[in-house]
């Protein structure tokens, strides 16, 4: 989508300078044949799953023909009535920040994900002393590690020592289920010690 962008960008730079024919009624019925299926496809993605990235992305893209349609509508509704051609590269250049604005977004998210961040939200401070306060027989918890697979699914690892004489199947039994049901973690490695960690 930026790569896009950078292309949307560049020509309409290039007409600024070498303004080109622009046949007003036919690029008006194009555009708005275009904006017909852009809002329906918009309307089909917006109802999908939000927090996927791939849907996002697709809806960015839809919105920026949806976006361009409209523009295009307007610029050539201008032109038919005032002949000033330039208000097609001037549109195309407003329609491209736009777009721009959400695409850098995602790739931020995009980024955040590849790089294994840790999820936005979730506070391994908080976890911690969350975990001690709620599970009976626990007695630290450290190298706690959160990241995300996907936008909606986060893992974690960490090393939890327990008290002597406690059971660590039932310790490690009630650290996942509190970490499913506090923190939406679903997925977490979790190493039950008895002694202090050597690492």
């Amino acid at each position: 989508m930026i790569a896009l962008v950078g292309w949307i960008l560049f020509e309409a730079v290039q007409r600024f300078f070498e303004p080109v024919q622009i046949l007003g009624g036919m690029m008006l019925w194009v555009a708005a044949g275009g904006l017909l299926v852009n809002v329906l496809a918009f309307w089909l993605l917006h109802s999908g799953e939000k927090e996927n990235l791939n849907m996002q992305a697709a809806a960015v893209h839809v919105l920026g023909d949806l976006l361009g349609s409209v523009a295009a509508i307007v610029a050539a509704i201008v032109i038919l009535y005032t002949g000033w051609t330039p208000i097609d590269p001037l549109l195309s250049v407003f329609v491209a920040l736009l777009i721009l604005r959400s695409a850098i977004s995602l790739a931020r998210q995009s980024g955040h994900i590849l790089m294994e961040g840790t999820p936005k939200g979730l506070d391994m401070e908080e976890i911690k002393s969350d975990l001690l306060n709620s599970v009976a027989g626990i007695e630290d918890v450290h190298h706690l590690h959160a990241w995300s697979l996907t936008a909606t699914r986060d893992v974690m690892t960490l090393h939890a020592r327990i008290a002597g004489g406690v059971n660590a199947d039932a310790a490690l039994n009630a650290i996942m289920e509190r970490l499913s049901h506090k923190f939406q973690i679903e997925h977490a490695t979790v190493q039950i010690e008895t002694e202090a960690c050597s690492h």
